[in-house]
Protein backbone atom coordinates (compact mmCIF):
# COMPACT_ATOMS: atom_id res chain seq x y z
CA UNK A 1 0.00 0.00 0.00
CA UNK A 2 0.95 3.53 -0.54
CA UNK A 3 1.42 5.60 2.52
CA UNK A 4 0.41 8.72 1.29
CA UNK A 5 -3.02 7.30 0.51
CA UNK A 6 -3.37 5.78 3.79
CA UNK A 7 -5.48 8.62 5.20
CA UNK A 8 -7.87 9.29 2.00
CA UNK A 9 -8.32 5.07 1.99
CA UNK A 10 -9.46 5.38 5.79
CA UNK A 11 -11.90 7.90 4.78
CA UNK A 12 -13.49 6.74 1.71
CA UNK A 13 -13.96 3.22 3.95
CA UNK A 14 -16.12 5.36 6.11
CA UNK A 15 -18.24 7.63 2.90
CA UNK A 16 -16.55 11.04 3.89
CA UNK A 17 -13.81 11.36 1.17
CA UNK A 18 -15.22 13.88 -1.55
CA UNK A 19 -14.26 15.75 -4.15
CA UNK A 20 -10.84 16.35 -6.09
CA UNK A 21 -9.22 13.86 -2.94
CA UNK A 22 -11.87 11.08 -3.63
CA UNK A 23 -11.07 11.33 -7.82
CA UNK A 24 -7.41 11.30 -7.26
CA UNK A 25 -8.08 8.21 -4.84
CA UNK A 26 -10.25 6.61 -7.30
CA UNK A 27 -7.82 6.89 -10.27
CA UNK A 28 -4.64 5.68 -8.36
CA UNK A 29 -7.00 2.44 -7.38
CA UNK A 30 -7.63 1.48 -10.49
CA UNK A 31 -3.78 1.07 -11.51
CA UNK A 32 -2.60 -0.35 -7.48
CA UNK A 33 -3.77 -3.86 -6.36
CA UNK A 34 -2.76 -3.27 -3.08
CA UNK A 35 -4.76 0.31 -2.57
CA UNK A 36 -7.59 -1.73 -3.25
CA UNK A 37 -7.04 -5.18 -0.94
CA UNK A 38 -6.26 -2.18 1.95
CA UNK A 39 -9.87 -0.26 0.92
CA UNK A 40 -11.60 -3.57 0.96
CA UNK A 41 -9.78 -4.39 4.27
CA UNK A 42 -10.82 -1.41 5.64
CA UNK A 43 -14.29 -1.68 4.94
CA UNK A 44 -14.86 -4.79 6.65
CA UNK A 45 -13.36 -3.07 9.40
CA UNK A 46 -15.92 -0.47 9.43
CA UNK A 47 -18.86 -2.92 8.77
CA UNK A 48 -17.52 -4.99 12.10
CA UNK A 49 -17.13 -1.38 14.14
CA UNK A 50 -20.51 -0.49 13.47
CA UNK A 51 -22.13 -3.79 14.51
CA UNK A 52 -19.90 -3.77 17.84
CA UNK A 53 -23.19 -2.02 19.65
CA UNK A 54 -25.39 -5.00 19.23
CA UNK A 55 -23.40 -7.81 17.90
CA UNK A 56 -20.23 -9.94 18.12
CA UNK A 57 -17.04 -7.73 19.54
CA UNK A 58 -14.90 -7.27 16.49
CA UNK A 59 -11.24 -8.01 16.20
CA UNK A 60 -8.95 -5.43 18.34
CA UNK A 61 -7.09 -4.92 15.15
CA UNK A 62 -10.01 -3.39 12.99
CA UNK A 63 -11.57 -1.29 15.90
CA UNK A 64 -7.75 -0.33 16.25
CA UNK A 65 -6.94 0.54 12.73
CA UNK A 66 -10.37 2.75 12.34
CA UNK A 67 -9.47 4.74 15.23
CA UNK A 68 -6.30 5.41 14.10
CA UNK A 69 -7.55 6.60 10.90
CA UNK A 70 -9.99 8.70 12.85
CA UNK A 71 -7.29 10.19 14.80
CA UNK A 72 -5.15 10.90 11.73
CA UNK A 73 -7.76 12.65 10.07
CA UNK A 74 -8.17 14.73 13.30
CA UNK A 75 -4.67 15.78 13.40
CA UNK A 76 -4.63 16.66 10.03
CA UNK A 77 -7.53 19.38 10.90
CA UNK A 78 -5.57 20.44 14.08
CA UNK A 79 -2.15 21.28 12.21
CA UNK A 80 -3.73 23.13 9.31
CA UNK A 81 -3.17 21.16 6.61
CA UNK A 82 -3.93 22.89 2.84
CA UNK A 83 -6.62 20.30 1.78
CA UNK A 84 -9.85 21.62 1.32
CA UNK A 85 -11.74 20.74 4.64
CA UNK A 86 -13.63 17.81 4.83
CA UNK A 87 -16.75 16.81 7.05
CA UNK A 88 -17.26 13.85 8.96
CA UNK A 89 -19.99 11.49 7.14
CA UNK A 90 -22.15 12.10 10.01
CA UNK A 91 -22.85 15.52 9.45
CA UNK A 92 -25.65 15.39 7.01
CA UNK A 93 -27.86 13.54 9.83
CA UNK A 94 -28.48 16.74 11.39
CA UNK A 95 -30.09 18.36 8.45
CA UNK A 96 -31.78 14.66 7.59
CA UNK A 97 -33.06 14.50 11.04
CA UNK A 98 -34.51 17.78 11.74
CA UNK A 99 -35.58 17.22 7.46
CA UNK A 100 -37.33 13.81 8.71
CA UNK A 101 -38.91 16.06 11.89
CA UNK A 102 -40.48 18.26 9.81
CA UNK A 103 -42.20 16.11 7.05
CA UNK A 104 -43.26 14.42 10.34
CA UNK A 105 -44.47 17.36 11.81
CA UNK A 106 -46.50 18.02 8.34
CA UNK A 107 -47.89 14.92 8.06
CA UNK A 108 -49.47 14.62 11.36
CA UNK A 109 -50.74 18.57 10.76
CA UNK A 110 -52.56 16.83 7.80
CA UNK A 111 -53.96 14.08 9.30
CA UNK A 112 -55.16 16.29 11.87
CA UNK A 113 -56.76 18.73 9.34
CA UNK A 114 -58.55 15.65 7.82
CA UNK A 115 -59.29 14.24 10.88
CA UNK A 116 -61.16 17.61 12.29
CA UNK A 117 -62.55 17.90 8.84
CA UNK A 118 -64.19 14.14 8.83
CA UNK A 119 -65.09 14.58 12.29
CA UNK A 120 -67.16 18.24 11.08
CA UNK A 121 -68.84 16.26 8.44
CA UNK A 122 -69.78 13.27 10.79
CA UNK A 123 -71.65 15.61 13.40
CA UNK A 124 -73.30 17.45 10.15
CA UNK A 125 -74.93 14.35 9.44
CA UNK A 126 -75.65 13.27 12.53
CA UNK A 127 -77.04 16.95 13.10
CA UNK A 128 -79.32 16.01 10.17
CA UNK A 129 -80.54 12.69 10.99
CA UNK A 130 -81.39 13.70 14.36
CA UNK A 131 -83.51 16.20 12.84
CA UNK A 132 -85.45 13.98 10.12
CA UNK A 133 -85.54 11.52 13.48
CA UNK A 134 -87.14 14.92 15.45
CA UNK A 135 -89.57 15.60 12.36
CA UNK A 136 -90.55 11.85 11.82
CA UNK A 137 -91.59 11.78 15.45
CA UNK A 138 -93.74 15.25 14.72
CA UNK A 139 -95.36 13.46 12.18
CA UNK A 140 -96.29 10.45 14.41
CA UNK A 141 -97.89 12.41 17.10
CA UNK A 142 -99.46 14.66 14.50
CA UNK A 143 -101.23 11.25 12.53
CA UNK A 144 -101.99 9.86 16.06
CA UNK A 145 -103.22 12.45 18.01
CA UNK A 146 -106.67 12.39 19.43
CA UNK A 147 -107.45 16.11 19.05
CA UNK A 148 -106.09 16.30 15.44
CA UNK A 149 -108.84 16.92 12.44
CA UNK A 150 -108.72 15.25 9.48
CA UNK A 151 -110.66 17.16 6.34
CA UNK A 152 -110.51 15.48 3.01
CA UNK A 153 -110.08 18.00 0.21
CA UNK A 154 -111.06 17.12 -3.32
CA UNK A 155 -112.39 18.68 -6.66
CA UNK A 156 -115.59 17.89 -7.96
CA UNK A 157 -116.22 16.50 -11.23
CA UNK A 158 -112.96 16.08 -12.15
CA UNK A 159 -111.85 12.67 -13.44
CA UNK A 160 -109.39 11.10 -12.55
CA UNK A 161 -110.50 13.53 -9.32
CA UNK A 162 -107.74 14.92 -7.40
CA UNK A 163 -108.03 14.60 -3.70
CA UNK A 164 -105.85 15.41 -0.54
CA UNK A 165 -106.15 15.44 3.12
CA UNK A 166 -105.52 17.86 5.84
CA UNK A 167 -104.73 16.33 9.18
CA UNK A 168 -104.82 19.29 11.55
CA UNK A 169 -103.87 20.28 15.05
CA UNK A 170 -104.90 23.43 16.08
CA UNK A 171 -103.47 23.81 19.72
CA UNK A 172 -99.62 23.00 18.62
CA UNK A 173 -100.71 24.58 14.44
CA UNK A 174 -99.24 20.83 13.17
CA UNK A 175 -100.38 20.34 9.12
CA UNK A 176 -99.79 17.12 7.29
CA UNK A 177 -101.07 17.84 4.05
CA UNK A 178 -101.21 14.28 1.14
CA UNK A 179 -102.74 14.28 -1.85
CA UNK A 180 -102.93 12.47 -4.96
CA UNK A 181 -104.37 12.45 -8.88
CA UNK A 182 -103.28 16.62 -8.98
CA UNK A 183 -103.38 18.04 -12.71
CA UNK A 184 -100.18 19.22 -14.54
CA UNK A 185 -99.47 22.85 -13.62
CA UNK A 186 -98.71 25.71 -15.95
CA UNK A 187 -95.47 27.11 -16.28
CA UNK A 188 -94.37 29.46 -13.44
CA UNK A 189 -97.55 27.99 -10.99
CA UNK A 190 -97.90 25.98 -8.11
CA UNK A 191 -100.89 24.93 -5.73
CA UNK A 192 -100.83 26.77 -2.64
CA UNK A 193 -103.15 25.70 0.25
CA UNK A 194 -105.38 27.72 2.67
CA UNK A 195 -106.49 27.25 6.34
CA UNK A 196 -109.76 29.11 6.02
CA UNK A 197 -110.28 30.53 9.91
CA UNK A 198 -113.68 30.60 11.41
CA UNK A 199 -113.29 34.20 11.43
CA UNK A 200 -110.75 36.39 9.61
CA UNK A 201 -109.13 35.96 5.94
CA UNK A 202 -107.46 33.16 4.50
CA UNK A 203 -104.20 32.34 6.09
CA UNK A 204 -101.23 30.62 3.63
CA UNK A 205 -100.47 27.13 4.40
CA UNK A 206 -97.71 26.18 2.10
CA UNK A 207 -96.96 26.09 -1.35
CA UNK A 208 -96.57 22.79 -3.54
CA UNK A 209 -96.38 21.03 -6.90
CA UNK A 210 -96.76 17.48 -7.25
CA UNK A 211 -94.93 15.07 -8.76
CA UNK A 212 -94.75 13.32 -12.18
CA UNK A 213 -97.99 10.83 -10.23
CA UNK A 214 -99.72 13.63 -9.35
CA UNK A 215 -98.55 12.93 -5.49
CA UNK A 216 -97.92 15.85 -3.02
CA UNK A 217 -96.85 15.42 0.88
CA UNK A 218 -96.32 18.83 2.97
CA UNK A 219 -95.42 18.47 6.73
CA UNK A 220 -95.71 21.27 9.27
CA UNK A 221 -95.75 24.25 7.65
CA UNK A 222 -95.67 27.58 9.23
CA UNK A 223 -98.86 28.34 11.01
CA UNK A 224 -100.57 30.34 14.16
CA UNK A 225 -101.34 28.49 16.51
CA UNK A 226 -104.69 27.97 18.09
CA UNK A 227 -106.61 29.10 15.10
CA UNK A 228 -110.22 26.89 14.03
CA UNK A 229 -110.28 25.62 11.14
CA UNK A 230 -112.99 26.23 8.95
CA UNK A 231 -112.38 24.82 5.85
CA UNK A 232 -109.08 24.27 3.45
CA UNK A 233 -108.64 25.28 0.19
CA UNK A 234 -106.56 25.05 -2.65
CA UNK A 235 -106.07 27.48 -5.67
CA UNK A 236 -103.41 28.17 -8.57
CA UNK A 237 -101.02 30.49 -7.66
CA UNK A 238 -96.99 32.11 -8.79
CA UNK A 239 -93.98 29.38 -7.64
CA UNK A 240 -93.56 32.24 -4.73
CA UNK A 241 -97.15 31.83 -3.35
CA UNK A 242 -99.64 34.54 -2.42
CA UNK A 243 -101.14 36.74 0.55
CA UNK A 244 -104.31 36.59 -0.96
CA UNK A 245 -106.27 33.35 -2.93
CA UNK A 246 -106.49 33.98 -6.59
CA UNK A 247 -109.81 32.84 -7.46
CA UNK A 248 -111.02 29.83 -8.83
CA UNK A 249 -110.40 27.74 -6.06
CA UNK A 250 -109.99 24.51 -7.28
CA UNK A 251 -110.41 22.05 -4.21
CA UNK A 252 -111.73 22.62 -1.06
CA UNK A 253 -112.89 20.64 2.23
CA UNK A 254 -114.81 21.57 5.14
CA UNK A 255 -113.69 20.95 8.97
CA UNK A 256 -116.04 19.01 11.20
Amino acid sequence: MHEQFAEDLALLAMGSLEGDERMTLEKHLESCSACRQELEALRGDTALFALSTSGPQPPQRAKQRLMSAIEAESRSRTVGVSKQRRFPWWAPLGWATAAAMALGVFWFWRQSDHLASEMARMQQESSARQAELEQAREVVATLTAKDAVVVPVAAPNAPPQPQGKAIYRRDSARLIFVASNMPPLPSQKAFELWLIPVEGAPIPAGVFKPDAHGTAVMVHPALPAGVVAKAFAITVEPEGGSSTPTMPIVMMGAGS
